[in-house]
């Protein structure tokens, strides 16, 4: 391996920050965005068995937004029934539209970087090929050529190229694969949220 990468030239080295950085990006998405960490699935009916009859209490809330993503936007409905009992249908949802929009940041986090990652890379690959492609033309001296430099400029062009592309795929397939999993997730919060809101207007005529 190392000698690939003596072999590759200065060029490689971007790309091998770049591929130590997707893979740490990787790691961290797939950690974070585990079911229980997002949306537990029994969460939304332990909720509303938690607030059937009045509102929780505020360390209850509390609990449930440091619980999850869908724990946050649930709790971003009770805040605000709970600082405002008289609340209307449409503020009530903007409040948890608005703790929706909080838990989807959170859940793209990274996410953009890694795709940034994924186009990149190729660009670094072309680099590192076309710097060999200069070695290339620079060893052929009019009258005479230098083998060995002739060899180098081919193998920095050809193994920056391959290793741009080993970066760019795997960060592009793990990309749509997060990019896929969050799109679920969202929805997710989407439709629980507006079960939540439907049961909290009931909760606030019960409590008048």
């Amino acid at each position: 391996m190392l000698s690939i990468i003596q072999a590759a030239g200065w060029p490689i080295w971007p790309l091998l920050a770049c591929s130590v950085v997707a893979f740490a990006l990787i790691i961290e998405r797939i950690l974070s965005l585990r079911e229980h960490l997002v949306a537990p699935p029994n969460l939304l009916e332990q909720a509303i068995q938690a607030s059937l009859h009045s509102i929780p209490q505020p360390d209850v809330i509390s609990q449930l937004e440091k619980h999850s993503s869908l724990g946050q936007v649930l709790a971003g409905g009770l805040h605000a029934l709970q600082s405002s009992p008289n609340i209307n249908d449409v503020d009530l949802r903007y409040s948890m539209e608005v703790a929706g929009r909080q838990a989807a940041h959170s859940l793209e986090k990274y996410l953009s970087a890694l795709a940034t990652i994924a186009s990149a890379a190729p660009l670094l690959g072309l680099l590192g090929t076309v710097i060999g492609m200069i070695d290339i033309f620079g060893s052929q001296t009019p009258g005479a050529g230098n083998p060995a430099q002739l060899a180098q400029g081919i193998s920095m062009a050809l193994y920056n190229t391959a290793f741009g592309l080993m970066v760019a795929i795997p960060s592009l397939m793990f990309w749509r694969y997060l990019r896929g999993r969050v799109d679920a997730y969202v929805l997710t919060l989407e439709l629980d949220a507006e079960r939540f809101a439907r049961h909290l207007l009931v909760l606030r005529g019960k409590l008048h």
